[in-house]
């Protein structure tokens, strides 16, 4: 049987939540994650407020997950036309968080509360899942294409980079900071590959 899973199961997708995530950022740094945030953004685009009551019924942390959701298949759709391809794996993984660092950019205050909130312990579901789809959209958006068990450990091993380097962008507010970080990083995880002991 496989190893691999379907990050997404469970998890609805639309276009009109997509939509109301959209007009719904704006409005973070204002309001937070909640649903007079979400009212807000819908009203700015002349939709019915109402519709926050059913668009998510998980309430905030569901939003955020779902917002996590939205940038990882945005990073796949920008990253499908740059050539990813020509390059060697450690690249392609440092231009994908690059990527995704780029178009979190402008949401930065979005990324910092939805982060605060999936902290909280009862939000550990949410955290865990927006996790593991992300950088599983990293590694599949890499070329992956392992069904074994290094396809869990390749994931485990990007979420502890890809967690830090997001915590140094936030604390830090310097991209080229946040990349020289990532180099670091992603230096120390080869230098341990190689000190691993071959199989006899």
């Amino acid at each position: 049987m496989s190893a691999r899973r379907c990050p997404a199961a469970g998890l609805e997708r639309s276009a009109e939540r997509d939509a109301a995530l959209r007009a719904l950022l704006p409005e973070v740094p204002r309001l937070g994650w909640s649903l007079a945030a979400l009212r807000a953004g819908l009203a700015t685009e002349g939709r019915d407020p109402a519709a926050a009551a059913w668009l998510f019924p998980e309430g905030p942390a569901g939003m955020v997950e779902a917002w996590c959701d939205l940038a990882d298949r945005d990073m796949a759709a920008a990253a499908a036309g740059q050539g990813l391809e020509d390059l060697r794996i450690p690249a392609r993984i440092r231009a994908l968080v690059a990527l995704r660092l780029q178009q979190a950019g402008p949401h930065r205050e979005a990324v910092r509360r939805g982060l605060a909130l999936l902290a909280l312990p009862w939000n550990l579901g949410a955290a865990t899942r927006a996790t593991g789809r992300t950088v599983d959209a990293i590694w599949t958006a890499a070329g992956d294409i392992s069904t074994d068990l290094s396809f869990h450990t390749r994931r485990m091993t990007l979420a502890g980079v890809y967690g830090s380097t997001l915590a140094y962008w936030l604390q830090s507010g310097d991209e080229a900071a946040a990349m020289d970080f990532l180099d670091r990083r992603l230096a120390g995880v080869a230098r341990l590959q190689k000190r691993r002991p071959k199989a006899a």
